[in-house]
């Protein structure tokens, strides 16, 4: 955020962090920096955990300035540890920097051996420290920090959308693909980028647009809001994550244009459409099952119902970073009401399957509370390849529906029946915006990486 008005905006990042904390639950930071103070001086603060857990009035007091970055970390590359927390804030001969990254490079650990073997030492193991570098690096040859960020988006390959903090300057980038979302947003004299528009919504501000695929915006008080579209490629190259439309973002964000909300419902109807299954109940996995399950009620007349109690302050299962918590945070996250599905058909709708330890414990936690039947539907395709672009879909070997058929998954996990949404129906629910199904297909719209691009600089 950057307020023309000279206003502390780390209060207001803070909250709009808060509408975000469901893309990230293992390290939160805020970096700012006072634009009519001394030139590059910046405040930060950032800690392992929730926003909450990390940030006390206190500590946000202390941030002053009026143009900052936050950032709420997921970790898909690096591991999950104090110093890969973000915003990154670099020092170096034209100022400072104050950087916050979403997506993963694919070739970051070559660029980071070409910036080894030029001196370059680095603090932490992830690929938004090598940006910053490359950033920084440029800078030193270019008129202005936007020239230097094109520069460097010559040279970065892979999934990024990122918001630079320079002493005078805030500038949003997306990569030319535009895997990861980003969007402008405005409130009285001041400019927001971020990751979704319901970040805006809390914070009072209205939107005002995505920001392109490939496209750089500049944020200053003397030009107010600038682009640069020279990277931006075909439309018909876009490769947008799906996922994100799927599972990551909060339904009552638009990315793109498309409500994510109306995507999922979407993917309810389908799914009944194609995979209809007699029952007496329609339920959805909380929070992401939700919305399809009743586009399913809608679309096949079964009524819907809620089966679940949601343990409110238990963080994402999907995004925990080790097999074991992943395992023992389900029963803490979800409890079954029984009252609901006692002696009924149970179709229960879930956003994905990936490893299936969550599946197979909520169907038993179902049959344990007296369900007759369980019928699961999936409102994405079979995972079947990893994912290089951001999202932590492992190797191969960890999914399981790899070399297993639907009928086999079932049996695993324990369901009467089982079906998934069919690879046509993806471009349907985002209203035919280009997309990547890389994790679902096998094809990628960037070569994936020889090397493995996630453990590599593991410490």
């Amino acid at each position: 955020m950057y307020d023309f008005d000279g206003n502390d905006v780390a209060s207001t990042i803070y909250y709009g962090l808060f509408a975000l904390q469901h893309r990230g639950q293992e390290s939160c930071g805020i970096a700012v920096s006072d634009t009519m103070g001394p030139k590059g001086k910046v405040a930060s603060y950032k800690d392992m955990g929730l926003l909450n857990e990390a940030f006390t009035p206190e500590t946000l007091e202390k941030l002053k300035g009026d143009i900052g970055v936050g950032h709420v970390r997921y970790s898909t590359a690096g591991s999950s540890t104090r110093e890969n927390a973000q915003p990154l804030v670099l020092n170096y001969v034209k100022g400072t920097l104050g950087l916050a990254h979403n997506g993963n490079l694919i070739n970051a650990p070559e660029l980071r051996r070409e910036l080894e073997y030029t001196g370059a030492i680095f603090q932490t193991t992830i690929d938004s420290e090598v940006i910053a570098y490359h950033i920084a690096r440029e800078r030193l040859n270019s008129k202005t920090v936007e020239e230097a960020v094109g520069r460097a988006m010559d040279k970065i390959k892979g999934a990024y959308s990122l918001i630079v903090m320079s002493p005078r300057k805030l500038i949003g980038a997306r990569d030319p693909f535009g895997f990861r979302p980003l969007c402008i947003g405005k409130r009285d004299n001041a400019y927001i980028l971020a990751s979704e528009s319901c970040a805006l919504d809390t914070i009072g501000a209205s939107f005002v647009r995505d920001v392109e695929p490939g496209e750089i915006v500049i944020i200053s008080p003397e030009k107010g809001l600038e682009s640069d579209k020279s990277h931006c490629i075909k439309k018909e190259e876009h490769a947008r994550c799906v996922f994100e439309y799927i599972y990551f973002a909060r339904p009552d964000s638009y990315i793109d244009n498309v409500s994510v909300y109306n995507s999922r419902i979407l993917a309810g109807k389908f799914l009944a459409m194609d995979s209809p299954v007699d029952a007496d109940l329609v339920v959805g996995v909380p929070e992401s099952g939700n919305c399809a399950a009743m586009g399913y009620s809608l679309q096949s007349g079964i009524p819907y119902g809620t089966a679940f109690v949601k343990n409110t302050y238990v963080g994402r299962t999907f995004i925990k970073p080790k097999q074991k918590t992943r395992e023992s945070s389900v029963q803490v996250k979800l409890n079954a009401i029984r009252e609901v599905v006692r002696d009924k058909r149970i179709i229960i709708i879930d956003d994905s399957i990936v490893r299936g330890t969550t599946s197979d414990r909520i169907v038993r936690m179902l049959r344990e509370a007296g369900a007759k039947e369980v019928h699961m539907r999936v409102s994405s395709p079979p995972f079947l390849w990893p994912c290089y672009f951001g999202t932590d879909v492992p190797a191969k070997e960890q999914l399981i529906a790899h070399n297993r058929s639907i009928e086999e998954i079932s049996g695993l996990i324990g369901t009467d029946s089982l079906g998934y949404l069919k690879i046509e129906r993806l471009s349907q629910i985002v209203d035919g915006l280009e997309i990547c199904t890389g994790c679902f297909t096998g094809r990628y719209p960037i070569e994936p990486p020889e090397e493995d691009i996630r453990g590599e600089f593991e410490k």
